[in-house]
């Protein structure tokens, strides 16, 4: 039997599930299905940190000399490819290096800066309307950095954003060690973007997945999309593992699975999954005040109430969810060069997760090219958790037929 829907959302990560949010408010019905578990997919684990300052793409100049040389390091690179002769892998290597220019920079600094200030705006305020209790604070983000050549370089990158309207404040010596006492003594100065805010991502999504079905949302659990049927540029059908569903609008916002799940929709979908880590344990006896990144080695760091969790690592083309016991060590490592920690840490959880990156380092959002019922809402990479709010914003906007808080067309899948 095919079910009816009015909204029917792919994807129970942090990006679906704020759309679910902002289109139930706007008086949508809204069915929201995942392959696996609402809320605990990718966006669960990750760092929690809701990052306006993160204004400038992954795709930029110098990164690709930067991955090179990191690749020369594997015991400490926070980069990593797998090796593969997939041709849409290939092809997505080929436009991802193409990409990092100061044109995809000049490109794409307003709509990450405009969705990510919407986000940050966003999460506040239904933080303090739904009363979550996520150990979210408003604190900033600081960076550490251990040489003067990285320090420099912060700097001029927290000018940089400065001209961009992201609040930046510099540290020497001694005030970082004033404002971090976490931070080991030969930590030489930080760059702290005071504009920046960090929860526990997992409580969050928990907290929003039980506010969505209680405003009324149908959530689906382990419900796999099995394809899509279409015609005069409609999607008519779509069928999963619970049955066929026919939605007035659909939202497909599955992540680093979104190009195989759209698969029979013949849309030109170039996301690569790009798998992280993190390890989450008992709060440490000089526990941290700020979420942190550590400069050099590209570890983000979060106190979480009790927790605290290091994040890092970049493997682009790996579908893997499992979690490498080597890379959760070296994240250990890298974090005792920079922090005060116990001998030995109270280990909660490892994992790992995949972020959805597209070649220009840009998320996608917007209305498909080929099909009238179809909204895209995918491609996040890393920002997934940071921008999700904003996005739901704008995808309800979208599907209601209003004027969307910006303007989307950088973001268009037509891009590409």
């Amino acid at each position: 039997m095919t079910k009816k829907s009015d909204v029917l959302i792919i994807g129970g990560g942090p990006v679906g599930l704020s759309c679910a949010y902002y289109l139930l408010k706007s008086g949508r019905q809204v069915t929201l299905l995942d392959a696996k578990e609402i809320g605990k997919g990718s966006g669960s684990g990750n760092a929690g940190h809701i990052v306006p300052s993160h204004i400038i793409p992954l795709a930029a100049p110098g990164v690709v000399a930067s991955a090179l040389k990191w690749m020369l390091d594997p015991a400490h690179s926070p980069f990593g490819m797998k090796i593969s002769l997939d041709p849409n892998y290939l092809m997505w290597l080929l436009r991802f290096t193409l990409s990092c220019s100061q044109n995809n920079v000049d490109r794409s600094l307003a709509p990450l800066n405009q969705l990510g200030q919407l986000s940050a705006k966003n999460f506040a305020q239904l933080i303090a309307e739904e009363k979550f209790n996520c150990a979210y604070q408003e604190m900033g983000l600081l960076h550490l950095f251990k040489t003067e050549k990285a320090f420099l370089e912060g700097q001029h990158e927290g000018e940089f954003m400065q001209k961009h309207g992201i609040p930046v404040s510099v540290y020497d010596k001694i005030k970082i060690h004033e404002v971090e006492p976490a931070a080991v003594d030969d930590v030489i100065g930080g760059v702290h973007f005071t504009g920046d805010a960090h929860l526990n991502p997992a409580v969050f999504l928990k907290l929003l997945s039980d506010r969505v079905r209680a405003m009324g949302a149908e959530l689906l659990e382990n419900t796999s999309v099995t394809g899509f049927e279409t015609a005069n540029g409609k999607i008519t059908k779509v069928k999963t593992t619970a049955g066929a569903f026919e939605a007035e609008q659909i939202v497909l916002a599955a992540g680093a699975l979104s190009p195989s799940v759209a698969k029979d929709l013949k849309l030109n979908i170039p996301i690569q999954p790009a798998r992280g880590y993190s390890m989450t344990m008992s709060a440490t006896k000089t526990m941290l005040s700020h979420a942190l990144i550590l400069g050099e080695r590209r570890i983000a760091v979060s106190p979480m109430a009790g927790l605290l969790r290091f994040t890092g690592r970049l493997e682009v083309g790996n579908y893997s969810m499992e979690p490498n016991p080597i890379w959760i060590q070296r994240i250990e490592t890298s974090a005792r060069e920079y922090l005060r920690l116990d001998e030995k840490l109270d280990v909660k959880e490892t994992w790992a997760g995949l972020r959805p990156t597209t070649p220009d380092g840009v998320p996608i959002i917007g209305k498909s090219p080929k099909h009238s019922n179809l909204v895209l809402a995918t491609g996040h990479a890393m920002l997934g958790l940071s921008l999700a709010p904003g996005t739901g914003q704008v995808v309800s906007q979208l599907l209601n037929g209003q004027e969307p808080a910006f303007s989307l067309s950088p973001m268009r899948l037509e891009r590409f």
